[in-house]
């Protein structure tokens, strides 16, 4: 049996939607141990997020339901109380007759496998025939109020104050709970009825902390416990006593070294001063078998054949070796027997810290290399959860690549002052799975996130973008934006067929998205190569993928709205700009700011005949705005010298007042990813 999922409600960011964490179920490492690797990646829950999003709540959730038993009123959602007071309130009248006293609850959905050696005599007070068909049962746990009453006219007291400020009033509330001493867990079958239970019979959870590493002789205490519980197992109990003899052995030989050399020669002054019936002192040796486990025991690591202090080991390498040494206790500590009446959770906080990219991103390895190496010598039947908890894009990369899969991924991010979980799996990202497109989609998302689209998880926005110019200039535009520089804003640079695929996922991480991508205007070959402008849209039609999926799949680019939304993205083209449509990105930088001196130069610079043969000898700047297409058609092969050209003057130059601008289009979505942003 393994830990299914787990939903939480109204506990600190949490509120009542979207707010199941879903795990993969236990695997025993055991059956591997004759594989060359042992891959623990396809068998890891991976929560992921940024900063202060939810992610150690969830984990802290199943520590406090397993281990403490006991919640405080600063773990109760605040917006929740808030809703509570003001339902006190609303209810004075009718002395709270309708209103229920705030509660935590927390669901947790227990996977029973099929031919499965684990007892489930726990479950039995849980289980229904549906139970047994479907594989799983629900733990209702709530943390309530034993009696209501005494709250209620505690709240009733607290109102008839009548305090005016109400960010005083609800702190009073929130005090009444830290005051009250009523609240219990409960337990509920799926029929709603109490069940005397305690959850620590069925769940146990192994928390290896983020930072653990708290002064320079960690890791010998870390791996002196190892030592000492391998010598007091079962097991170890001959070697213990014969470490014991060797002890006493020490001691008597030290006794008698202390007793010639130091001992006779004090008490010979002693009894200078005072008979030796009186006065006279022995001095022994007293180590223990304690003592040496705890301070006797030295740490060192091995480099080019020399022996390394630990205090000048790295902080990466000792946090990694702290886990380690974490995961190596609770295996030896892991009980001797296979058949196991409890689920049996491993729980890494954030086990980034300290550690270098290259590092992150071996970590899953590193771990797999670590079970690899224990079981080759440990014969128990290692049947754990591993749950890792992290704002790493790099261990996320790590998951990714080791499991091949997106499967067993939480991603928790915060919508509206709440936390919200999005459960991501293969099926998800690619809902017709099984098609061939749908399958090498799959398989390029896997690949490409390694590079950078990890970063998807961890922005504020995103943008895409489908060339360099665009690239180049919108990272200047937006590092110089007051506002929108304040958040992290990733930019990629992806072709617009294949952009396509990464827009599921980005409407399941709700992140808003805003694509910048082209018109695509289909031309006839006359028209190419008369490079004719297009100033209608009439009975044109596009080549562009992501403007015919949002469009209906409608290639005609006659009545094209102005815009495309869907969801969190946002769809944006080329509209008419001084009298001409564009194709492309750089068409539409030309025809906004044809008059521009910094434009003109550039052009010149990089194409001075054709830029002559435009303007003519009167240097009519207005035929740059004519021949658009033509320039952009001649811009082709140097789109990034274009776009450095451009960088470098905007870099350099004295004042922003002469700068090009953005085209239209792009600056009305820049202006919808800052109304998502809440940016006013």
């Amino acid at each position: 049996m393994y830990l299914k999922k787990i939903k939480i409600n109204n506990f600190r960011k949490f509120r009542v939607d979207n707010n199941i964490v879903e795990f993969v179920d236990a695997e025993n490492y055991l059956k591997h141990k004759g594989d060359a690797l042992i891959n623990i990646a396809p068998i890891t829950t991976l929560i992921v997020g940024k900063n202060n999003s939810g992610k150690t709540t969830i984990t802290k959730a199943l520590e406090k339901l397993i281990i403490d038993n006991k919640f405080e009123a600063n773990d109760f959602n605040f917006k929740y109380l808030r809703e509570k007071l003001a339902e006190y309130k609303n209810n004075y009248a009718n002395k709270f007759e309708s209103v229920s006293p705030p509660f935590l609850e927390f669901i947790l959905t227990i996977g029973i496998e099929q031919n499965s050696n684990d007892l489930i005599t726990n479950l039995v007070p849980f289980m229904t025939l549906e139970n047994v068909v479907n594989s799983e049962l629900d733990i209702l746990i709530k943390y309530e109020l034993v009696e209501n009453e005494n709250f209620h006219n505690s709240v009733k007291d607290l109102l008839d104050e009548g305090i005016v400020d109400r960010m005083l009033r609800f702190k009073k509330f929130v005090e009444l709970l830290s005051d009250s001493m009523d609240f219990k867990l409960k337990y509920y079958n799926s029929n709603g009825f109490e069940v005397p239970f305690r959850i620590k019979d069925l769940i146990e959870i192994k928390a290896i902390k983020a930072n653990n590493v708290e002064n320079e002789k960690c890791l010998s205490r870390a791996f002196s416990k190892i030592v000492e519980y391998r010598y007091r197992s079962t097991k170890g109990k001959r070697d213990k006593k014969e470490l014991e003899q060797i002890i006493t052995e020490i001691n008597g030989a030290l006794s008698l070294n202390i007793t010639d050399k130091h001992t006779n020669r004090i008490n010979t002054s002693l009894n200078a001063i005072e008979s030796s019936d009186k006065l006279e002192m022995i001095l022994s040796s007293d180590i223990s078998f304690k003592k040496l486990m705890n301070d006797l025991i030295k740490y060192e690591y091995i480099e080019y054949g020399d022996n390394i202090p630990e205090t000048q080991f790295g902080l990466g390498y000792t946090n990694l070796m702290m886990i380690i040494a974490d995961l190596i206790e609770y295996m030896e500590k892991y009980p001797e027997d296979s058949f196991n009446s409890k689920v049996n959770l491993i729980s890494i906080e954030e086990p980034e810290t300290f550690m270098h990219p290259q590092m992150q991103e071996l970590f899953i390895k590193n771990i797999n290399e670590a079970i690899s190496s224990l079981l080759k010598s440990n014969q128990k039947n290692i049947n754990s959860q591993l749950i890792i908890t992290t704002h790493s894009s790099h261990i996320l990369n790590s998951k990714i690549h080791s499991g091949n899969s997106f499967n067993n991924i939480n991603y928790v991010t915060t919508l509206e002052q709440n936390s919200n979980v999005v459960s991501l799996n293969d099926k998800k990202i690619t809902p017709q799975l099984g098609d061939n497109n749908n399958e090498n989609n799959l398989k390029f998302l896997k690949k490409h996130i390694k590079y950078k689209v990890s970063e998807l998880f961890f922005s504020d926005a995103i943008i895409f973008v489908e060339g360099i110019t665009e690239e180049t200039l919108l990272r200047y535009y937006l590092d110089n934006e007051t506002k929108l520089n304040k958040f992290y804003i990733s930019i990629f640079n992806i072709d617009g067929a294949h952009g396509l695929v990464y827009h599921q996922l980005i409407k399941l991480l709700k992140v808003p998205a805003l694509v910048i991508t082209d018109l695509d205007i289909k031309r006839t070959d006359i028209e190419k190569d008369a490079f004719t402008q297009i100033s209608s849209l009439d009975k044109k039609t596009t080549t562009n993928a992501t403007i015919k999926q949002y469009n209906n799949e409608k290639e005609l680019l006659t009545n094209l709205p102005a815009t495309l939304l869907t969801e969190n993205l946002k769809i944006a083209f080329q509209g008419k700009i001084n009298g001409f449509y564009a194709t492309s990105f750089e068409e539409a930088f030309i025809l906004t700011n044809f008059n521009n001196q910094i434009l003109q130069d550039t052009i010149k610079e990089l194409k001075p005949d054709i830029y002559n043969s435009i303007v003519g000898a009167n240097s009519d700047i207005k035929e740059i705005k004519n021949n658009s297409y033509k320039l952009q058609r001649k811009l082709t092969g140097c789109k990034s010298d274009f776009a450095n050209k451009l960088l470098f003057k905007y870099i350099t130059s004295d004042t922003t007042a002469g700068l090009p601008l953005l085209p239209k289009y792009v600056t009305e979505g820049l202006t919808w990813l800052s109304t998502k942003l809440n940016i006013v």
